[in-house]
């Protein structure tokens, strides 16, 4: 996107409901699929950022700051539509997803399911996490 792209609308910033730490949880979804892929959180930044560059950036909690999706793994999310749910409590951020979501190599961060009782895996990992990150599990 141009850098022409226009301020987020204030009605946005009206009808989202940050959290006391100015986070709001932002579920990330394949476009064309439906797939869920993650949920991370965004602050006003990561949101205004996401907006004007069409590409997603998340706020992330662990690190204290602006975590742009694929800035070490080059695995990024190009936003496709951004929605807000009835509460103004969480976004559904439609994306294009270059590989994989999950730091754990799997393509959805949602890999395990309770099944029989018991928590099985459903995915594998597409990627080994240390091609990705230079490390396992990073």
């Amino acid at each position: 996107m141009s850098a022409h792209v226009p301020p987020p609308p204030a009605a946005l910033w009206q009808a989202i409901r940050f959290d006391a730490a100015g986070l709001v949880p932002a579920i990330a979804q394949q476009h064309d699929t439906g797939e869920v892929l993650m949920l991370a959180w965004m602050d006003r930044e990561a949101l205004a950022e996401t907006l004007a560059t069409g590409r997603v950036c998340y706020f992330s909690r662990s690190r204290g700051r602006l975590w742009r999706k694929g800035e070490t793994s080059g695995q990024v999310q190009e936003l496709v539509e951004l929605r807000l749910d009835c509460d103004g409590d969480a976004l559904l951020v439609l994306v294009n997803q270059t590989g994989v979501a999950c730091h754990t190599g799997r393509r959805s961060c949602f890999f395990r399911a309770v099944r029989a009782g018991s928590l099985v895996e459903i995915a594998a990992p597409l990627v080994d996490p240390a091609r990705l990150y230079g490390a396992p599990d990073a």
